[in-house]
C-alpha cells in the first residue's frame, strides 16, 4: 500500500491550489465492521510522527518555580503559574481561549488538583487534560515529543481524521508518517488495517484524493 499512499500524497499536492499559508496534509480513514456504540471499539492514541508534523504546535506548561523556568528555557509557548490558574478559574472566557489555542498541556504533578478545579471544566471536554510531570523533571524531552504528536481517535463514528504533515514536507516522509497512523489500526482493530474501508489524503483546502 505504501506506493499507493505515496502517489496519493503527490496527487493531493498537485491538485491543491496555492494558498497564502502552508497547508496541512490530512488523512481521512473510514473503517468497516466497527460498532462504535460499543465502548471497547472506541479508542484514542497519541502518535509521535517519525518526521514530525511540519508545523509548530502550541504547548502550555502549568508549573511553578524551577519547573516553570525550565519550561520557558525549553521553549514552551505558554507557562501558567499557580496564580494564573486561579485567575483562569474566575475567567471562563479566557480559560476557553487558552484551551482552544494550545494543543497540549503539561502540568507539575502537585498542581494537578488545582488544574482539575480551575481548568478541568474546559480542558476535560476537549480531551486536553495535562500530562503530569514531577516538579524536579526536565520538561524539554516531553515538549519536544509533543511537538511531533498527533491524536488518532475513533469516537462516535468509525472514522479517523488527522494531520500527517504539511505540503512543504517531502512526499516520502509524509508517507512514512501515514504508515505510523496505520500502525495504530493494527494495534487497536481486530483485523488491523484490513478493516480500512476507504482512505483519502487531502491538503487543508484542496480536494480529497482516494488511496483505496
Amino acid at each position: 500500500m505504501k506506493q499507493e499512499i505515496l502517489e496519493a500524497v503527490k496527487k493531493a499536492k498537485e491538485q491543491s491550489k496555492p494558498r497564502n499559508f502552508t497547508q496541512s496534509i490530512d488523512i481521512v480513514i473510514n473503517i468497516k465492521d466497527l460498532d462504535v456504540n460499543k465502548p471497547e471499539n472506541r479508542f484514542e492514541e497519541e502518535v509521535s510522527l517519525p518526521h514530525g508534523r511540519g508545523k509548530e504546535v502550541k504547548i502550555a506548561v502549568i508549573a511553578d518555580g524551577e519547573l516553570a523556568l525550565q519550561a520557558k528555557k525549553a521553549g514552551a509557548d505558554l507557562v501558567i503559574t499557580r496564580d494564573d490558574l486561579e485567575e483562569l478559574g474566575k475567567n471562563r472566557k479566557k480559560a476557553k481561549r487558552v484551551a482552544n489555542e494550545y494543543e497540549f498541556f503539561i502540568a507539575q504533578a502537585d498542581l494537578m488538583p488545582l488544574v482539575g478545579r480551575f481548568l478541568g471544566p474546559v480542558l476535560g471536554p476537549r480531551k486536553k487534560m495535562p500530562k503530569p510531570i514531577p516538579a524536579t523533571a526536565n520538561p524539554a524531552p516531553l515538549i519536544k515529543k509533543l511537538r511531533d504528536t498527533v491524536k488518532v481517535r475513533v469516537k462516535d463514528q468509525p472514522l479517523i481524521h488527522t494531520t500527517v504533515g504539511t505540503e512543504k514536507m517531502d512526499d516520502e516522509k509524509i508517507t512514512e508518517n501515514i504508515e505510523s497512523i496505520l500502525d495504530v489500526l493494527d494495534r487497536n482493530l481486530e483485523k488491523g488495517r484490513k478493516q480500512v474501508k476507504s482512505m483519502y489524503i487531502k491538503t487543508t483546502m484542496g480536494p480529497a484524493v482516494k488511496v483505496i
